[in-house]
């Protein structure tokens, strides 16, 4: 905890603070946050994406210990998995669960219904989480899953989604050490565009030459740009520096 917290003050204090979002944190480990907060005194307070994994039921204890520390911390997004059957009454539990200020992100199984419960986490209000890796290749979805899910949110008006998990890079690449193939962020960022405008999503999920996806980035008008990252609205990467070298290296930033 200590690392992480130095590493975002020290992000948010550098030339690249206008990308780092907000710090997360597991409801789990809130009172180990607090504590180096309370050592750190910040100027103002941290915002926070609340991770619960603590079930549905921990949601109301753990908002409760954030807005009782609001010298320490802003709330503003709070993130769980859904259930593998996501069902209205657990929706209306989180409605009632998360104040109206703050992002409800849900994180629908991937698995049969998934698009389903995709659909339904949009139609409540929140924002659609798709998981884009982990430990094994079956954390990886395939780029026609990617696409579906990039169709699904897109048909609903003013939808945005987060993604999260082996996003470091941004161009999509086999890893070395691990073998397995990486989807990159710049690549969500231009399929996002690409749904939007009708061009061909799988296409760009696709694409490993980094200077065709920054091209294509750039070209992109004010208003479409704002478009895409209204729909594509956050992303979690496990590192802040090679996400900014990568967007550097391309002429990006």
């Amino acid at each position: 905890m200590p690392e992480a917290l130095r590493a975002h003050f020290e992000s948010k204090a550098g030339e690249h603070a206008g990308v780092l979002g907000v710090f997360l944190c597991q409801a789990s480990r809130l009172p180990e946050l607090i504590t180096e907060l309370i050592k750190l005194k910040p100027k103002e307070p941290l915002p926070l994406s609340l991770i619960i994994d603590t079930g549905l039921g921990g949601v109301p204890k753990a908002i409760s210990i954030v807005e009782s520390r609001s010298e320490l911390l802003a709330l503003r997004m709070v993130e769980m998995p859904a259930p593998s059957d996501v069902d209205e009454v657990w929706l209306e539990r989180v409605s009632e669960f998360v104040p109206e200020d703050v992002v409800r992100v849900v994180e629908p199984r991937r698995g049969v219904g998934w698009l389903d419960g995709v659909r339904k986490v949009i139609e409540h209000g929140s924002w659609p989480k798709i998981r884009c890796g982990g430990l094994a290749d079956a954390n990886f979805p395939s780029v026609d899953e990617v696409a579906d899910f990039l169709s699904v949110v897109s048909t609903f008006s003013g939808a945005s989604f987060k993604a999260t998990n082996s996003l470091h890079r941004a161009v999509r690449h086999v890893d070395g050490t691990s073998g397995f193939t990486h989807h990159g962020f710049l690549n969500l960022l231009v399929a996002s565009g690409r749904c939007l405008s009708g061009g061909d999503v799988r296409a760009a999920l696709e694409i490993t030459d980094g200077a065709e996806l920054a091209k294509e980035a750039s070209a992109l008008s004010e208003p479409a740009a704002k478009a895409v990252r209204a729909l594509f609205a956050s992303y979690a990467a496990a590192s802040f520096d090679e996400p900014v070298d990568d967007l550097k290296d391309l002429g990006l930033l």
